[in-house]
């Protein structure tokens, strides 16, 4: 009973916003990185900078967690969405390492529509985000998740498409590597943002 009485720390939806801000701008470097070579080592280092900033982010989230008696949302919530989406900026920044660590000169269009899936899917993450504050949002929240479900799907299709295609038709065994490599992880990027969106969903049913 007294804690119904006991204020709400806010603070954690200015977090998710800050987030989920510098995973918009990392996943636009990295679309630029992937779309022209002529200047990785610059636009790597930039991607590394966001995702330290983000690390930031994730720390002062996760100490506020400690710290607040009662909190916005359940508190597993809180911790899901904040790891959830530091994973995200985890991923851009490896994409980024292994082009620049790998010596990549050139990737494929499918390559390159991986990467625009991931700056659609960035969009749709700040976007649902932004709303979570306003459970008045519900409808407009589920709609967004589930545009990022059907942005991770259409990244599936993109993904076994180019994956055939390399196998089928690149000779080079290190070039199959290395992007087999990237494919995996601008994907993997699409899911952790699908888990995003799932964390919202399962946010906006428990509180609306």
């Amino acid at each position: 009973m007294f804690g119904n009485f006991m204020p709400k720390e806010g603070r954690f939806f200015d977090h998710f916003s800050d987030l989920a801000e510098l995973i918009v701008r990392a996943s636009r470097e990295l679309a630029e990185l992937m779309g022209s070579f002529d200047d990785v080592e610059r636009r790597a280092y930039n991607i590394e900078t966001i995702e330290k900033n983000g690390d930031k982010i994730t720390h002062a989230a996760v100490e506020l967690l400690h710290t607040t008696f009662i909190t916005p949302l359940d508190r597993e919530h809180i911790h899901g969405l904040i790891t959830n989406m530091d994973d995200i900026l985890d991923l851009m920044e490896d994409v980024a390492q292994s082009v620049f660590l790998y010596d990549v000169r050139a990737v494929t269009p499918e390559a390159k529509k991986l990467a625009d899936i991931c700056v659609a899917c960035a969009g749709k993450v700040k976007e649902a985000v932004g709303l979570l504050s306003n459970m008045d949002n519900a409808r407009t929240i589920m709609d967004v998740c589930h545009e990022i479900d059907r942005l991770e799907s259409e990244a599936d299709h993109v993904m076994r498409s180019a994956m055939a295609k390399l196998f089928r038709d690149e000779p080079d065994v290190r070039q199959v590597i290395k992007l087999r490599s990237i494919y995996e992880l601008l994907e993997a990027i699409t899911d952790r943002c699908e888990d995003v969106a799932n964390l919202i969903e399962g946010i906006v049913l428990e509180n609306s």
